[in-house]
């Protein structure tokens, strides 16, 4: 096997035996990893025949006229929950924001001098 997992099983012959109880079992509900136990073969194999099988479950979930529940009711919250103190919402729109210092061209060229002595 090329995967991590080891099976100690042996290639499966699917005789006509081994095909009604795989049917059997699979209309019963069971899983193809507990069938391929019972048959002592892989998962894989029991899925492979499966598909060319083609065969149904067993049961049939109900799918017309589900029960349709009604959605829960909101309860009042209580007094001591709504008295907790909530942080007011700000937009930024509304916030002054301090406007940026204008320099003229003498000061930001100094100011470009020093920042190049700085870093050298």
């Amino acid at each position: 096997m090329f995967g991590s997992r080891s099976y100690n099983v042996s290639p499966i012959g699917w005789d006509a035996k081994d095909v009604a109880l795989l049917k059997r079992l699979w209309a019963a509900g069971q899983s193809a990893a507990q069938i391929a136990r019972r048959l002592g073969c892989s998962r894989n194999a029991v899925c492979g025949m499966l598909t060319r099988l083609g065969p149904k479950r067993g049961h049939k979930p109900p799918t017309a006229r589900p029960e349709i529940r009604p959605t829960a009711k909101l309860r009042p919250t209580s007094s001591a929950a709504s008295t907790r103190l909530v942080a007011k919402k700000v937009s930024r729109s509304t916030v002054e924001r301090p406007q940026p210092k204008e320099f003229s061209k003498q000061q930001f060229y100094a100011i470009l001098a020093e920042a190049v002595r700085n870093t050298g």
